[in-house]
């Protein structure tokens, strides 16, 4: 008996199938077939818990969520003093939160006016792009085929077809893609000067981690600007210090017109989402400041946490800590390449932020398996199933980096075995 004291169940399958018959039977039955039927438990710091008990070190930190770990003390400690006069707020009125999170946010983006407050990054996405269009008067949006920017209705049609079509919410007329780290191709399609925005993560996540070229997004971002285009930056996963500065696009010498941040913003304790944009792009606030309203958008418990991990992470001690974790796996990997080199082939990495590449179509599934099996959290790459996602956290302390580390080498021989076994089915 699993008791939880507001609801239990008898075992853990118990719970699998009720998961299945009541909430989403294809995930549910997708990670049972990957053998990594995880059920979340306890958590805390960056472990977690099957409902059975196992142990596991979160190495996908939910695209970011979990930066700080699962209820980190100190975020935990803000959330509950935060009830003692706090809830949601109403999003209609002047609030004390959001006004002092949104001058914090701006500040961190000095050339941004205005942060505009969401529930998640895809809501944060819409913002953008509906901001975009009502700058530029116009309305078709570019963004990076294998991209990634959301689910909700204008997010989904940025992204990849296995997400907008099975919604019929693909629109080729007013959604277009282009390679990436092809400028070329870019200035192909926004020459007809009727592009409102260019969307792109700096670095793209689900795509499995490509890294840009020397001076790719700068030379997009000047393209946008030469032919009227407004440039977004999706910072959701890639912002809040994961690249080693706080906004992903600020190591690569950018001014976005608008980008969004979420997830990690929340601190993994309350969903948040922003879109900051610079004052030209702002100006629908001031001719109708209701045109866009969120009823849990900027939520006031939100902020107050979100105000919390924007000054944790600009603390001297957590910027260190970020870069020993950088170049410890850097340093790390590149030595685990050497030693698997027959199925471990490419290591991309810009900060905290690491692709794990294998010589398999599905070499990052099984390897997720057998990091699984031997007690470490990590998935691979929707949409490139050889990179295994690799996220550590800005706050893991070297022993538990270390212990990474030699669970990723017991797991290898588990790997080669999977994918063995892949190759034979084949």
């Amino acid at each position: 008996m699993f008791n939880y004291g507001y609801f239990s169940f008898d075992s853990k399958e118990d719970l699998l199938e009720k998961a299945a018959e009541y909430w989403n039977p294809g995930k549910v039955n997708f990670w049972k077939e990957a053998g990594t039927p995880m059920v979340i438990g306890r958590r805390e710091g960056y472990q977690l818990f099957d409902m059975s008990g196992k142990r596991l070190i979160d190495l996908h930190l939910n695209g970011g969520t979990y930066n700080f770990g699962h209820r980190h003390p100190e975020l935990v400690e803000v959330l509950k003093s935060g009830l003692d006069y706090f809830d949601m707020g109403n999003h209609w009125f002047p609030s004390i939160a959001r006004a002092a999170f949104a001058e914090q946010l701006v500040k961190t983006a000095p050339h941004t006016k205005y942060a505009i407050f969401g529930a998640g990054g895809a809501e944060a996405v819409e913002i953008a792009i509906k901001t975009a269009r009502y700058a530029t008067k116009r309305k078709k949006i570019v963004s990076l085929i294998d991209s990634y920017h959301g689910h909700s209705g204008l997010s989904v049609a940025t992204g990849d077809e296995r997400f907008s079509k099975i919604f019929l919410s693909d629109r080729p007329d007013e959604f277009k893609q282009v390679p990436f780290n092809d400028p070329d191709a870019l200035e192909e399609v926004l020459k007809k000067r009727d592009i409102a925005a260019f969307i792109v993560e700096t670095i793209p996540a689900t795509a499995g981690f490509p890294m840009p070229n020397d001076g790719y997004l700068k030379t997009c971002q000047d393209l946008c600007h030469k032919y009227g285009t407004k440039f977004i930056s999706d910072e959701v996963q890639t912002g809040l210090m994961r690249t080693g500065v706080m906004w992903g696009w600020q190591g690569y010498g950018l001014t976005p017109d608008i980008f969004v941040c979420g997830k990690g913003l929340g601190g993994g304790l309350y969903p948040i989402s922003a879109c900051l944009v610079t004052e030209e792009c702002g100006q629908w606030m001031v001719e109708d400041g209701a045109a866009h309203i969120s009823t849990a958008g900027g939520a006031e418990l939100g902020c107050l946490v979100g105000h919390h991990v924007i000054e944790m992470l600009q603390r001297p001690e957590v910027v260190s800590n970020i870069d020993f974790v950088a170049n410890f796996f850097a340093t790390s990997m590149a030595e685990m390449m050497k030693r698997h080199s027959d199925i471990f082939i490419g290591v991309r990495q810009r900060g905290v932020v690491l692709g794990l590449e294998f010589d398999h179509p599905e070499g990052a599934v099984a390897v997720s398996r057998a990091l699984y099996e031997n007690g470490v959290w990590a998935i691979f790459s929707s949409l490139d199933k050889r990179v295994l996602q690799f996220k550590p956290g800005v706050l893991k302390e070297v022993e538990l980096c270390q212990e990474i580390m030699d669970r990723f080498d017991a797991a290898m021989p588990r790997a080669r075995q999977l994918l063995k076994s892949t190759w034979k089915a084949a």
